[in-house]
């Protein structure tokens, strides 16, 4: 082979492996960006109740309600939504409401009883945030299912 054969091969050997180079380091940068965003929510979880009770009481729903704690009971779950790449956690809670006095919820005794649901928190700029969406009666699990396909499990190691 003459010299001009040989340096497109090398070249084209040369970019092709820039490019696997580059996939990978990609790949490791999103399997540490989920790892991530799983270890601060563990450590910082209490913050999120807080956070969640704030802003889902901003949204006055349920009408007649009042957002009085929220525990969470359960490991997050974190999804990849698809149509956006955004990384989220869907995280079980427990909440407990209280009726707006005067509202239509005041004599129902159900209002006051604990109700358990699926928080999804948003994982942006490096922390969480709550926007307040609350799945009321399903596990992460169910809503991943009932959402499904516009969710893909995270499972440790993947991304």
């Amino acid at each position: 082979m003459n010299g001009p054969c040989l340096w497109w091969i090398s070249g084209g050997l040369a970019a092709l492996a820039a490019i696997l180079l580059l996939r990978w380091f990609w790949q490791l940068g999103k399997a540490v960006k989920a790892e991530r965003a799983r270890e601060l929510f563990r450590l910082q979880h209490e913050r999120y109740e807080e956070q969640l009770l704030k802003s889902a009481a901003a949204t006055g729903l349920p009408r007649g309600l009042k957002w009085v704690s929220c525990q969470i009971i359960g490991d997050a779950v974190l999804v990849r939504e698809v149509a956006t790449r955004a990384i989220l956690a869907l995280v079980p809670v427990v909440i407990h409401f209280e009726p707006d006095e005067g509202s239509d919820m005041e004599d129902v005794p159900a209002a006051r009883d604990p109700r358990p649901a699926t928080a999804v928190f948003a994982f942006s700029h490096g922390t969480w945030e709550a926007s307040g969406k609350v799945v009321f009666n399903h596990t992460p699990e169910h809503t991943v299912k009932a959402f499904s396909p516009r969710f893909r499990i995270i499972d440790h190691g993947d991304h």
